[in-house]
């Protein structure tokens, strides 16, 4: 007889057997065979398993995911602009959806002079 989880089997045939009592000295008389099969079912059965035995593409990916403090992340990147202020040519920007999705983004200048505008694009 074999038991899985909370249903047993016949050794034998492979029929399910009755409801189990969990009582080694119970014995379970087959329907289908006629073969008698002592109780498992009061067995405990212990598995262990690690992540890494059942491989799974998720699992990889959030392994991979880095936290960042959202006071380090660089959001500026540097362009040809020229500044009003000192005529610098190089200025720091970043883009912004600050209206709706069909409109254009808001671009954010600022130059090293301190000076700062933006424009809708």
């Amino acid at each position: 007889m074999a038991a899985i989880g909370s249903l047993v089997f016949c050794t034998d045939c492979g029929n399910l057997l009755p409801v189990s009592k969990g009582n080694v000295k119970n014995i379970l008389h087959c329907e289908c065979c006629g073969a008698d099969n002592r109780d498992t079912a009061s067995k405990t059965t212990v598995t262990q398993s690690k992540p890494s035995d059942f491989p799974s593409l998720l699992r990889q990916k959030l392994s991979i995911v880095q936290s960042v403090e959202r006071h380090k992340v660089q959001t500026e990147a540097v362009v040809n602009e020229t500044c009003e202020k000192c005529g610098r040519t190089e200025v720091r920007y970043s883009a912004v959806q600050l209206r709706s999705a069909d409109e254009g983004s808001t671009i954010f200048y600022t130059c090293d002079c301190g000076h700062k505008w933006n424009t809708n694009n």
